[in-house]
């Protein structure tokens, strides 16, 4: 097994190391690790069958599947990177880990951290929503909380690895052990739809590994997909890139949007951006936005269509169909794999918001006036 830079081709053994010592560029893992992840049961999450969605979307003809990464065991997709990359973290005896994160990864780490015994670092900006923080503080990680956007978490993780020694399991590009923890997600839906590959994945994506993680499983196992990387308007460096036919990512400025989970601006590691560019359209797929209404719209649907309860973040591919459909990007017969990311008991704030069924009974026994208010609340939100 060795690191490969994506850029210059330079290889290295497997040490720690984050970035190309030539260029700088991304690392990737090549060939299988013969380090065992530190396994918490995560991965081989279901694969459902989405028709109440499918046939919400008009003039839409094929499938729709929900890759259910919400029950890895805590929570979200970053599970797989974190048990990759704390498996050689400890192998090479690290003294502790350190980990930035908009929450999910966080949440990760410190619930990994804690089983295997390791001192946990997590970085994360002041706003992360409540749940996230609560999460990662239940499993007794030493939390920072820094004002402003993400990057400046990343920034303060990368300067306490390189300078103090502890492992950085930050889930961007940078630990290319944890990118490689990823690949099986392509490789499961592949098994998972019986070995046929879908027409089309869409991905949440701030700045990319999980893009690669899915191109990367397929690619491996002979298959290939168009790769969808969905990011939200308000955080959308990817995207813009994408729609002014540039070859580069820049950073975008200040994010402004419910889906945490993808709320990366990329400043200073604007490389990484570009790097799931490239993969997007070495995919023949595209890079969309989707607004915070869309979000809403998008969580509420999979709660009440499909029962699953997702983060803004993790219902961001969902978000994206009608316009794809409308678009003419998903034509008859297409096979459309979604993956929902991360858990709604992440962030539950856009459903506090939403209309519910909620209604208060003043006398129990009447089990009459109380069947006859439950049919008028059915009515109207049929």
């Amino acid at each position: 097994m060795q690191l490969r830079c994506v850029e210059c081709g330079a290889t290295f053994a497997p040490e720690l190391i984050y970035r190309c010592k030539t260029c700088g560029g991304i690392l990737e893992q090549l060939g299988h690790d013969e380090v065992a992840p530190f396994s918490f049961g995560e991965g081989r999450t279901p694969l459902l069958r989405a028709s109440r969605i499918e046939a919400s979307l008009p003039g839409f003809s094929g499938e729709i599947w929900l890759k259910d990464e919400t029950r890895n065991p805590s929570g979200s997709f970053k599970d797989r990177l974190i048990s990759a990359a704390l498996g050689r973290a400890i192998a090479m005896g690290v003294k502790g880990v350190v980990c930035a994160s908009s929450g999910n990864a966080g949440a990760a780490t410190a619930a990994y951290a804690a089983r295997a015994g390791v001192p946990a670092i997590i970085i994360v900006p002041a706003h992360t929503p409540m749940g996230k923080v609560t999460q990662i503080a239940a499993h007794g990680a030493v939390l920072l909380l820094v004002e402003g956007h993400y990057s400046r978490s990343y920034d303060l993780a990368r300067a306490l690895a390189e300078e103090h020694g502890f492992a950085n399991l930050t889930t961007t590009f940078i630990n290319p052990y944890a990118v490689a923890g990823l690949t099986e997600v392509g490789s499961e839906i592949l098994a998972q739809l019986g070995h046929a590959a879908p027409s089309h994945v869409l991905i949440p994506t701030g700045s990319g590994p999980l893009v690669k993680g899915v191109w990367q499983g397929l690619l491996d196992a002979g298959a290939t997909t168009r790769l969808v990387a969905v990011q939200a308007e308000g955080c959308a460096p990817i995207v813009q890139a994408f729609e002014a036919d540039a070859k580069q990512v820049t950073a975008w400025g200040m994010p402004e949007t419910i889906a945490s989970g993808i709320s990366d601006p990329l400043i200073g590691y604007e490389r990484d951006g570009t790097y799931t560019l490239r993969l997007v359209r070495e995919s023949g797929g595209l890079a969309l936005s989707v607004s915070d209404d869309e979000l809403r719209a998008a969580m509420r649907s999979l709660a009440r269509l499909e029962g699953v309860y997702a983060e803004p973040t993790g219902a961001s591919p969902i978000a994206a169909l009608p316009r794809l459909v409308t678009e003419g990007h998903l034509p008859a017969g297409a096979r459309v794999v979604c993956l929902i990311t991360g858990h709604g008991f992440k962030d539950g704030r856009a459903y506090q918001e939403m209309p519910a069924r909620t209604l208060r009974v003043e006398d129990p026994k009447n089990t009459v006036a109380v069947a006859k208010l439950c049919e008028e609340a059915m009515r109207e939100h049929a």
